[in-house]
């Protein structure tokens, strides 16, 4: 698509917010996209919601509302548009469907997965039922809709050990990322009977490559996700959810700091936070970086790849993630 001078004019504020994210020899190929986006989602009455993995061009060029999963599922809920574009992957796009049913929800490329996601089903669920019959079950967002139909309650990395602790239960099973729950564990008196799923960025990570990165940077600040293994968050300063390493480093401002988690966040986080050096262990989410531009105009432009669910799967899958926004952070 051309860059024109009327693209570069309406573009302008937008790539100089975002100028120590993306090389300037990149922004004429994202510009038009941009532009083009912007004015369809006006003309559609359409809201892009954009997931904090997501690419800087998109999370910030794009985005009505950027955040983690919880954030987005009660987004989704709140909005008045009639067309929800999901730049994030295929579970959150069926999360926004069954918190917004009458919506229209698109998904830029079908094939955005999520390890997680994929390590457990629905039938899964109902073994583990029979097997531990009465205990509830806590099932992460990262999950099917079959799953949440399933599940008594779901959570996030920010609001887990809450949902837990909330049930009053001495027993809980906790689906399906196996180092969320055993750090979860390890902030309750709660029994987890957990699953073996994990996360493909995530779990790449070591307690060897975070003590190298502190030789290296002395005095810097280490931000772990719990969806990483126990030897990485007990080598970190922090540990918290997307959001709450957000907020730990907008709160903190720590001369540098190294956020172990998916490496578009960095960029995204940088921006907001100017006077903080980010030392990137870049691991990517093949998955977050199928949704692009051009796949995102096309999606919005011919209304395609829907997400399509019936409606007892979203009755039955929509209670679960009701009951998780309404017991919040």
């Amino acid at each position: 698509m051309e860059f024109t001078t009327e693209i570069k004019k309406a573009t302008d504020p937008i790539y100089q917010k975002i100028s120590r994210a993306v090389p300037d020899i990149e922004w004429p190929s994202f510009a038009p996209y941009i532009y083009e986006i912007n004015k369809l989602k006006r003309q559609k009455n359409a809201i892009i919601l954009a997931h904090n993995y997501q690419t800087p061009e998109i999370y910030h060029g794009i985005s009505d509302f950027s955040a983690d999963s919880l954030a987005l599922a009660i987004e989704a809920a709140k909005t008045k548009a009639d067309i929800i574009v999901m730049c994030g992957v295929h579970f959150m796009a069926e999360t926004a469907k069954l918190m917004s049913p009458n919506k229209k929800v698109l998904l830029p490329d079908m094939r955005a997965g999520c390890s997680l996601s994929s390590s457990i089903t629905g039938e899964d669920v109902r073994e583990l039922k029979k097997k531990y019959p009465g205990v509830p079950v806590v099932s992460y967002v990262n999950t099917s809709a079959d799953v949440k139909s399933e599940t008594d309650v779901c959570c996030t990395s920010a609001n887990a050990v809450k949902i837990v602790n909330s049930l009053g239960v001495r027993k809980v099973i906790f689906l399906p990322d196996d180092y969320l729950a055993k750090y979860v564990a390890s902030q309750t008196d709660v029994e987890i009977i957990s699953w073996k799923g994990t996360c493909e960025v995530h779990e790449q990570f070591n307690d060897e490559e975070i003590n190298q990165i502190r030789k290296e940077n002395p005095g810097i600040k280490v931000i772990a996700h719990p969806e990483c293994p126990p030897d990485v968050i007990k080598a970190s300063d922090f540990t918290g959810s997307t959001s709450g390493m957000i907020k730990y480093v907008k709160d903190n401002q720590p001369e540098k700091v190294m956020m172990v988690t998916e490496c578009s966040m960095s960029d995204n986080v940088q921006v907001d936070n100017p006077n903080v050096e980010f030392i990137r262990p870049c691991n990517l989410c093949p998955h977050m970086k199928r949704i692009t531009l051009p796949k995102i105009l096309d999606c919005l432009k011919n209304e395609t790849n829907e997400i399509l669910l019936d409606d007892k799967t979203i009755k039955s899958a929509r209670k679960s993630v009701i009951r998780m926004t309404e017991i919040g952070r």
